[in-house]
């Protein structure tokens, strides 16, 4: 009976290999939507685009891009995590709707760590502390120095409350312990330019929104929250550099399907996905702006999520951030 049932077993497990190497193999024989959170223009919208593009040029099968808005990324990841998981349905995740969420609204109609199948790391966007340029701190140090010296005075602005910003703001003012006053945006293009107009003195911004102001000396660059110098801003610290290691973290990109997709469809688009960002023309568009390309594995991604979704947990609970 034992024999006949470990039988069974391989005979199963057999089958079920040979199918998943069946539908690899005849993957994809259809159009293959990716879902993008954002609006046109964003990084989600331009790494998707640039994912569907290099799989249509790859497959010959059309891949349909299609910008489902609504909810901060809410429904485009539920429409996703409900989806076949047949690998015809991806998803561009990001810190927001994978990391974020997860802590801030306990009434998400996903789960984040169950509902999708990590298929790789696209890119990150490291955060920046900047400050106006007539704040008188020249490095991080200076720069909680005088709060500290000026408790309650200094305020942050940040993208939205929940954002990456935000976090990094208060994960920043816990761990130096000063009295930072937090100035919600809605976007990072206006708190970005009342910081340049020097209403608010300092803000954590992604480096590609920031860099060309850095560059033309609107904004000051103080560290980099990421851990290496980036090439784009050399002479940046990191803030480990700073002596602050803990603040780490900003924008990511990912691609990610419905979970109990086939792994042998997992493993081919993320084999096709470093393909495609590795491509020349794609690092000479994405790089030049600050954008780190990671393109790992799937669990490495799904290692990642994992740890950034504990990292701003703590951050959000200490803070006691809420959803307005």
């Amino acid at each position: 009976m034992r024999n006949g049932m470990r039988i069974a077993a391989g005979a199963a497990l057999a089958l079920g290999l040979s199918l998943g190497a069946a539908t690899a193999q005849d993957y994809p024989n259809k159009p293959v939507r990716i879902m993008i959170p954002t609006a046109p223009g964003g990084m989600a919208d331009i790494v998707g685009r640039t994912f569907g593009q290099k799989l249509t040029e790859k497959t010959q099968q059309p891949a349909v891009v299609e910008n489902r808005t609504g909810a901060g990324g809410i429904l485009a990841a539920d429409f996703v995590a409900k989806a076949p998981p047949d690998g015809y349905t991806l998803y561009i995740g990001f810190h927001a709707t994978n990391s974020i969420l997860p802590t801030l609204d306990p009434k998400l109609p996903y789960d984040a760590a169950k509902d999708f199948a990590p298929v790789i790391h696209l890119v990150s966007l490291p955060n920046v502390l900047v400050v106006n340029p007539k704040v008188e701190a020249k490095t991080v140090r200076e720069l909680v120095a005088l709060a500290k010296a000026k408790p309650g005075t200094l305020s942050f602005a940040s993208q939205g409350i929940g954002s990456s910003g935000h976090i990094a703001g208060e994960q920043f003012r816990l761990l130096t312990q000063t009295d930072l006053v937090h100035v919600p945006y809605r976007g990072a293009a206006p708190a970005l330019q009342d910081l340049i107009a020097g209403h608010v003195p300092l803000m954590f911004d992604i480096v590609p929104f920031a860099l060309q102001h850095i560059r033309e000396g609107n904004a000051r660059g103080l560290a980099v929250a990421a851990p290496a110098r980036l090439a784009v801003l050399p002479e940046l610290p990191t803030m480990a550099e700073a002596g602050f290691p803990e603040v780490q973290g900003g924008a990511w990109f990912a691609l990610f399907a419905p979970a109990k997709t086939p792994p042998a469809i997992v493993s081919w688009l993320n084999a096709t996905a470093k393909e495609a960002f590795n491509a020349a023309d794609v690092r000479q568009r994405l790089e030049p702006r600050g954008v780190v390309l990671e393109l790992g594995s799937p669990e490495q991604l799904g290692a990642h999520v994992a740890q950034d979704t504990e990292r701003w947990a703590k951050v959000i609970k200490s803070a006691g951030i809420k959803l307005e």
